[in-house]
């Protein structure tokens, strides 16, 4: 069986190497397996210390404007004219265990139809689970992370969730075929494996998250909170800043393109609003105090 690995990188030449040193490690028994880099125009060396220390991994080049979708999706397609039966795409902020790749194939192999993701943990404390059960919640505002999951509460055995982000998550070469590649123009920089594991999930492929394929992730590294900024800076941010997490076209895109409904996504922006509104004026705590989704269905 072919697997090809997509991985997009930029500017970050001890990462990607450390990404694939463990990659490196992984159990390849029964596999045959390449991993295809796009390098979107990185001035830091990324290109040439790959092909040094991996001669193997194809390194594809970009030219700074791909960005996550837009790169994810080259190096998918290099994948899949390769040969790939299976592709990972994933990203190389991550530490893959050995067993990663065993894991997943096989847990895909098994359950007909199913886009399998890994158990995503953090690399500052590896036993707390990251970005991993998101439960949409309308009158939470969205799409709400688990928070208290560790390695040791989730399930023993995969269990079906309702969308996996793109860390690491395995795809069928028959599902790319089917259902097309991340949308790179309405989702260049994030939310695009969100919007496209729901769109999997909507065309009838289940969706699934293997405890024994572990990755090791670095936190998410947020923007400044808009409380530090000037309110011309917030103006801007929410109206013109399409870059920034906050922006509200872009919060109500991605609500728009990943939940259940578009009314439970109007409905879901609503809220949004309303504790951006709260905090405004130095009342916004938790809302709702929904109780964390930690409680998985067995």
């Amino acid at each position: 069986m072919k697997v090809g690995i997509a991985i997009p990188v930029h500017n970050r030449r001890a990462t990607t190497l450390r990404a694939l040193g463990s990659i490196a490690r992984a159990d390849r028994r029964g596999l045959d397996v390449k991993t295809f880099i796009l390098d979107d125009g990185s001035r830091d060396g990324t290109g040439e210390a790959i092909a040094r220390a991996f001669p193997d991994v194809r390194v594809l080049a970009g030219d700074g404007t791909l960005h996550y979708a837009g790169g994810t999706n080259r190096a998918i397609t290099a994948a899949l004219e390769w040969g790939a039966d299976h592709v990972v795409a994933a990203n190389d902020d991550s530490i893959f265990h050995e067993a990663f790749l065993q894991r997943l194939v096989h847990t895909a192999t098994v359950n007909h139809k199913s886009i399998v993701g890994a158990l995503l943990l953090l690399w500052s404390q590896p036993h707390r689970v990251f970005q991993v059960g998101l439960k949409w919640r309308t009158w939470y505002g969205g799409w709400q992370v688990p928070e208290q999951l560790t390695a040791f509460t989730v399930p023993p055995e995969p269990w079906p969730v309702e969308v996996l982000v793109g860390n690491c998550l395995l795809l069928p070469a028959a599902a790319i075929r089917a259902h097309g590649l991340l949308d790179e123009r309405r989702f260049p920089l994030g939310w695009g494996d969100v919007q496209y594991t729901v769109r999997l999930r909507r065309a009838g492929w289940q969706l699934l998250v293997d405890p024994r394929a572990r990755v090791w992730c670095e936190p998410n590294t947020n923007p400044a909170p808009l409380s530090r900024r000037s309110p011309a800076e917030v103006l801007h941010i929410f109206l013109r800043n399409t870059r920034h997490p906050m922006n509200l076209h872009r919060q109500f895109v991605a609500r728009w393109h990943s939940a259940p409904s578009h009314a439970q996504a109007v409905a879901a922006y609503g809220v949004f609003l309303a504790r951006l509104g709260l905090k405004a004026v130095g009342a916004g705590g938790t809302w709702p105090a929904w109780p964390d989704p930690a409680m998985v269905d067995r």
